[in-house]
């Protein structure tokens, strides 16, 4: 990583002086809470000085290209709009390849294992970004592996999108989120999984309404209390969003109903009754409260007046997408801009 020896923040201007240790190079992507807390600040630290060095001087940054030469293979089970156009672009920009390789593309789940699969790739490629539904394939994908593979959604985590909500928020509030207060509010997901570590991990309290039967995964709670006593902060559980949201700084929600569960749509609307983020519930969080949500976003978990309101953080958030897997990607590799 990166090590930051000084930050200065005012009015969006950072300066910073880096050296070129790494912790991360050569090793897996798999969620947040493998990331001590010094080494998440330093990789969103060095998305924010990619993202600046591309605005202050898009004609010299152009012309850095790390990744020269170099390719990425990206698996894609399920579809998605940010995180292709984000990595594919991103890897460009750095002076790499991204190759999308679709459920129609290749032979994974149809003629070939996903044991066999990361043997092939990792020979063709120098790292991997997988996105699928159960998280035991990206687990298996990098078991198997000789290259870095990195976790871009699985059932259990999204330890990208984390990444590009914290980002906006030290854009927003300043590189120091210590007493800040997030507040979740729907399904107690893989989203929320990573955002609840890696928001503690910043000194955040978190603050969790869900339905009752929508919460989040036990395994992942007892680490997320363990990590809010380390870290002196508080971690509460709920089935009232209003509870929850009172005097938060950051509210956060999710699409109530996931790719693969259709199904469900009809049933889980019912069960969160109550839980759609608008403007009276907004009332009951801090005057400097933001708007947090990781899109595909539907009109019945944020009203419009929220959603494109000043507090909404949702586009320079969809935008931070890009500027975060660029860093992940050259931190695995090894690499600096």
């Amino acid at each position: 990583m990166f090590a930051i020896k000084r930050l200065l923040i005012n009015n969006s201007k950072v300066i910073r002086y880096c050296s070129s240790a790494t912790t991360l190079a050569g090793k897996h992507f798999m969620n947040i809470s493998q990331l001590s807390a010094q080494e998440l600040d330093d990789l969103i630290l060095h998305a924010i000085r990619i993202k600046e060095s591309w605005s202050k001087d898009p004609i010299n940054s152009r012309k850095l290209v790390p990744l020269h030469g170099m390719s990425m293979s990206m698996i894609f089970q399920k579809r998605s709009t940010r995180t292709r156009v984000s990595t594919e672009t991103g890897i460009f920009m750095l002076g790499g390849h991204a190759l999308m390789l679709g459920p129609s593309d290749i032979q994974l789940g149809v003629n070939e294992s996903m044991r066999d699969t990361s043997n092939v790739l990792a020979r063709y490629n120098d790292i991997i970004l997988a996105r699928v539904f159960a998280h035991k394939d990206v687990e298996e994908l990098a078991k198997y592996s000789k290259v870095p593979v990195i976790n871009a959604l699985s059932d259990k985590y999204h330890p990208l999108q984390t990444l590009a909500d914290l980002m906006t928020l030290k854009e927003h509030f300043g590189n120091d989120l210590k007493g800040l207060k997030l507040a979740w509010v729907g399904d107690g997901n893989n989203v929320f999984h990573d955002l609840m570590i890696g928001s503690i991990k910043q000194g955040m309290s978190v603050s969790c309404a869900t339905p009752k039967g929508y919460e989040p995964d036990s395994g992942v709670v007892k680490v997320a209390k363990k990590l809010a006593k380390e870290h002196e902060v508080k971690l509460k559980f709920t089935n009232d969003p209003l509870e929850a949201v009172k005097g938060a700084n950051v509210i956060v929600t999710d699409t109530w109903v996931s790719m693969g569960e259709e199904s469900k749509a009809a049933q889980k609307k019912l069960d969160f009754k109550g839980y759609q983020v608008n403007t009276a519930m907004m009332k009951t969080a801090s005057k400097n409260a933001v708007f947090l949500h990781c899109l595909p976003r539907k009109p019945e978990e944020v009203d419009d007046k929220v959603f494109y309101s000043e507090k909404s953080l949702v586009f320079p958030e969809a935008e931070n997408r890009m500027w975060t897997v660029m860093a992940v990607a050259l931190e695995l590799l090894g690499k600096k801009f």
